[in-house]
């Protein structure tokens, strides 16, 4: 009886170490996105757009360092999409976007794909959006990793989070702009606007009631998650009268440096303290382009989006 027991615990050990130990240790959070077109008015005008459960942009995730998040993507649009989770660790198959950036297998119309994403290193921000086509133009959002059980930020923990996110606008259907650019070798059009949060702000005709609004208290401190989703912009970012302190990029905490301004790139966060020490008020929050035409001639590109802080 006894040598039935050892063998018996022998061959449970292996699970016990390697199955059911590791799934105590780290915790699994799920989420499911619905790719599927919405109608989204913009600038006076409305039109059709891919959005992930009807949201532009957005959906966050929100996790902890240390954990595995799986995603359950139905998409339920009329065209093929893949998802890729920008800076973040993931097990290398064939048919899935790591960290090399493999390519992955398209998800067809009215199919279903599930990602696992290993949050092993990752802290601070990060961003998903869409591959293929033109369709990130409508379908990113952040990730949010906090910092795992017992650990704290190496910053004063601020009072509250937002994430802010930077895109693009055009009137036109994105193919048709990407379709044009293709045919005639030149430079897609720009956009029509800029975004901040999903919103052109109040600069922009039929744009004042949505702008984004950012309510703080005087005297504490707001985490922005500030993220670049557009396609080939360089973008400035600033507050009015408010200096910014960085704390992290790209998914990983760094020494602070305090800014009057910073420059993202497209496809960079940036961890950013404010801190509401000036006199109530509304102050813009802002975002405009800078593009270079030549190596001896700079040019400001006159097309801002606003947010009220």
């Amino acid at each position: 009886m006894w040598q039935i027991m050892k063998v018996f615990l022998l061959q449970i050990l292996p699970f016990l170490l390697f199955g059911g130990g590791i799934y105590c240790q780290a915790s699994t959070r799920r989420f499911t996105f619905v790719v599927k077109e919405a109608s989204y008015t913009r600038l006076c005008s409305t039109k059709n757009i891919i959005t992930v459960n009807g949201q532009f942009p957005r959906p966050t995730i929100y996790a902890k360092k240390g954990e595995t998040i799986i995603v359950d993507v139905y998409n339920k649009g009329k065209e093929n999409i893949t998802i890729h989770w920008h800076g973040v660790s993931m097990p290398i198959y064939p048919w899935i976007d790591g960290p090399k950036y493999i390519t992955q297998c398209p998800i067809q119309p009215r199919s279903k794909f599930s990602q696992k994403i290993i949050l092993s290193f990752e802290e601070g921000t990060l961003w998903w959006h869409a591959h293929g086509d033109w369709t990130q133009a409508t379908i990113h959002g952040a990730i949010i990793v906090y910092p795992k059980n017992g650990t704290k930020y190496p910053f004063p923990k601020p009072n509250v989070e937002v994430p802010i996110i930077l895109g693009q606008w055009w009137k036109s259907d994105v193919n048709v702009v990407r379709d044009e650019a293709l045919a005639t070798g030149a430079n897609p059009n720009a956009s029509d606007s800029l975004l901040i949060n999903g919103q052109p702000g109040d600069l922009f005709p039929c744009s004042k009631l949505g702008t984004f609004k950012l309510t703080v208290d005087h005297g504490k401190t707001y985490l922005l998650r500030i993220i670049n989703a557009a396609f080939h912009e360089a973008l400035f970012f600033s507050i009015t009268k408010h200096k910014m302190i960085v704390v992290g990029t790209d998914g990983s905490y760094t020494k602070p440096l305090t800014r009057d301004y910073i420059t993202i790139y497209p496809g960079q966060t940036y961890d950013v303290l404010l801190e509401a020490n000036q006199h109530p008020n509304h102050y813009y929050m802002a975002a405009k382009t800078y593009s270079i035409i030549s190596e001896a001639c700079n040019f400001y590109d006159n097309t801002t989006t606003t947010a009220i802080v």
